[in-house]
């Protein structure tokens, strides 16, 4: 294998040891992993109904509460809608509940409508601190279908992501997908006018400044048209 040659001569970076002192607090914790406890607030039994509404067509019966709930449940037990019913409904009998679960298909169209996270979620106080970074995503289609299963050479195609995280939360405050022969400088500008937060820091990759390797401060223009320098 190429990447294999010459291993020997290579430099080998050894491996991180760890030893576990506090095993009595470990054993626990990883017992208490396989803990599960379920309750139901009376907030969420009074507002499980939809409320009635005016406009033309059917009433509906689950408040956007439930389905948020089905949602949840259904990411937590990493379960097909169909399981999420049936897991819902048995917790549901257990609490001897007067409630009942949304059925999959409800979940799935209603989810099709409800309000998703915006990204640009509250920032601290004070300028921000930008990290941005790219990531590259390979496209599955025709191609790598012909190469699997007839063997026959196709061209790969990839897009390129662009992030901008903020350093302090965590949050990504921007993104751009672009085809894989764009040049990581030129979204620089894109992305942070995409940021409504006042900045007053931006960290880079090498890549984003031209240079080859490592990590840079770059000094980018702002809305108010001062250079930011780090």
């Amino acid at each position: 294998m190429p990447n294999k040659h010459n291993a020997k001569c290579r430099h080998h970076i050894p491996k991180m040891k760890f030893s576990v002192r506090n095993w009595a607090e470990y054993d626990a914790a990883l017992r208490a992993r396989g803990s599960l406890t379920l309750w139901v607030t009376a907030e969420a039994m009074d507002h499980w109904a939809a409320q009635p509404h005016s406009t033309p067509g059917g009433q509906g019966f689950y408040s956007d509460l439930a389905i948020k709930t089905s949602l949840k449940l259904r990411l937590a037990f990493r379960q097909p809608l169909r399981q999420t019913e049936g897991l819902m409904a048995s917790i549901f009998d257990l609490l001897e509940l007067d409630l009942k679960a949304p059925d999959h298909g409800t979940v799935s169209r209603r989810a099709m409508r409800l309000k998703s996270i915006s990204k640009r979620c509250a920032l601290p106080a004070g300028p921000a601190h930008i990290l941005i970074d790219s990531t590259g995503l390979k496209v599955f289609g025709a191609g790598e279908w012909l190469q699997e299963n007839h063997g026959q050479k196709s061209r790969r195609s990839w897009r390129k992501l662009h992030l901008a995280v903020d350093a302090n939360t965590g949050l990504i405050v921007a993104s751009i997908l672009t085809e894989q022969d764009v040049d990581d400088p030129s979204q620089v500008g894109p992305l942070l006018d995409q940021i409504e937060h006042k900045i007053g820091q931006v960290t880079a990759d090498g890549a984003y400044d031209g240079e080859p390797t490592g990590f840079v401060a770059l000094a980018v223009p702002a809305k108010d048209g001062v250079m930011l320098t780090a």
